[in-house]
């Protein structure tokens, strides 16, 4: 679900950084191939999170939910020389077509992917390691997504959590997705180790920064 209407989404995108040649050929390969393409962040979501990166100088991020490597290439595109990228994906399938796009660019060297349970695959990082973290895969967990990335974030850092308002489901949440949404929003309101706002860019992005 969209939260503005799509002539207004529209100026907003060509009034924006437009996306590069490989970005197009990315997004256009997983809408014609790829089941589930609305989980591409899109655009405006991910010029939100390049603007982050910009602004905060992050050199090291770590993204939770690869997809097909969209938000990647996207968040890649502005880090400096010597920033990393690591990204964790469960899907056989979307790690191949990431890994494939991300051969096609410059920063392919800077992108690691770590296929395997997201949850598993970040223990082995330090805490007060990353500068930025992205959030957007398994609903269920994005809790627990949040309270170990606040370790991994050094002071000052940014975490992300895509579809934050799951299409307005949150506000009444019947199912489980939208229950575990809303208890994610309404555990990182309270938590005083970071200053957060929801913003209704595509289907909701909460944006927190560690104290």
């Amino acid at each position: 679900m969209k939260f503005i209407p799509n002539h207004i989404e529209k100026y907003c995108i060509e009034q924006s950084k437009k996306d590069s040649k490989l970005l197009d050929d990315l997004t256009d390969y997983t809408k014609k191939n790829i089941e589930g393409s609305e989980m591409l962040c899109g655009p405006l979501v991910g010029s939100v999170l390049q603007g982050i990166i910009c602004m905060i100088q992050a050199k090291k991020i770590l993204e939770i939910g690869t997809y097909t490597g969209y938000s990647a290439l996207k968040m890649a595109e502005v880090l400096p020389s010597d920033g990393t990228i690591d990204t964790c994906e469960l899907g056989d399938n979307h790690c191949q077509i990431a890994r494939k796009f991300f051969k096609k660019s410059p920063f392919n060297e800077s992108i690691k992917i770590h296929r395997g349970k997201a949850l598993e695959s970040i223990n082995k990082f330090s805490d007060n390691y990353f500068d930025m973290v992205f959030i957007d895969a398994d609903k269920i967990n994005y809790k627990n997504y949040y309270k170990k990335s606040l370790n991994l974030v050094k002071k000052g850092g940014v975490i992300v959590l895509d579809n934050m308002l799951w299409s307005g489901n949150v506000i009444q949440p019947n199912d489980e997705q939208s229950k575990s949404l809303r208890n994610t929003a309404d555990f990182i309101n309270n938590d005083i180790k970071c200053f957060n706002f929801l913003m209704p860019v595509r289907d909701g992005l909460m944006v927190c920064i560690k104290k």
